[in-house]
């Protein structure tokens, strides 16, 4: 019992210490979608509506991408190789046009009975089995610890980054290229949830000058608070904002959202902020 008081205070003691200084801009038109374990806030905004989007990390919580689809009809390009996660959308496949017959559970696996997909059909999504990188390659996708858990990694921070656990294979596209294979010109959404690798997308994105108007991000290093993942945070952090982002919002621990000041002048005529 000791033991584990220690571990408690001592993980709670490094989140303080290696906690992250963000500056947020609250704005009044904020709207969450999905679960509270794979749900994200971003803006509220007509330009969301058949807008296509993309949302890279599916696991076994498609909430988001289902009740976004819903509201704004739009296609949610989803992307992720992991073999559960695919084998989930496909499951979501079968119910198309079907009423949500329970609640959401607690938890990272949804039951699909649990999705509201009435009024929706296969033109509302469409799946790519590769995992978002910054080249087009193949990379060792390694296990999580726990068997359990759906998220594969390609950096592997979960292992603490060896490169010597358990690993499929698995192809990589960029964002530039499942862009132009969609004939996306302005992308007005993407989510990154993809355990790791998304500091090296968004680098690779702002290269590029893609510059969506909005961005839902997981820094997924920060949930193992240390002074490397909290420079590593700071510095992509950085990045976009030299590049007009502003961060809307943080939940306090992995999860944010930015949006292009491009957007944000849109709003403040609008709204007068």
């Amino acid at each position: 019992m000791f033991v584990n008081l220690l571990q408690r205070i001592v993980r709670r003691l490094r989140r303080y210490i290696f906690s992250p200084r963000v500056g947020i801009k609250r704005l009044p038109n904020m709207i969450r979608m999905g679960t509270s374990y794979g749900g994200w806030e971003f803006i509220d905004h007509p330009r969301l509506g058949s807008a296509p989007i993309v949302s890279a990390g599916l696991g076994e919580d498609a909430s988001f991408d289902v009740e976004f689809a819903s509201r704004y009809r739009g296609k949610v390009v989803i992307i992720d190789p992991t073999p559960r996660a695919i084998m989930h959308f496909h499951e979501l496949l079968s119910r198309l046009g079907r009423k949500a017959e329970t609640k959401y559970v607690p938890g990272g696996k949804q039951p699909i009975e649990s999705y509201g997909l009435d009024g929706l059909t296969s033109e509302n999504f469409e799946l790519v089995e590769k995992a978002l990188w910054s080249s087009e390659t193949t990379v060792k996708f390694f296990q999580p610890p726990n068997p359990a858990h759906v998220s594969y990694s390609v950096t592997n921070f979960q292992n603490n980054y060896s490169r010597e656990t358990a690993f499929i294979e698995v192809p990589t596209t960029t964002l530039k290229a499942l862009m132009q294979s969609h004939g996306i010109d302005q992308l007005e959404l993407i989510k990154l949830d993809i355990e790791g690798a998304e500091t090296e997308v968004i680098y690779d994105m702002l290269k590029n000058g893609i510059l969506p108007n909005q961005i839902l991000v997981e820094f997924d290093e920060l949930s193992i608070p240390s002074a490397e993942s909290k420079a590593k945070f700071e510095a992509c952090d950085q990045a976009l904002r030299q590049n007009g982002y502003v961060c809307i919002y943080w939940n306090g621990r992995a999860d944010f959202a930015y949006a292009h000041d491009s957007l944000l002048r849109q709003l403040g005529a609008a709204l007068a902020i």
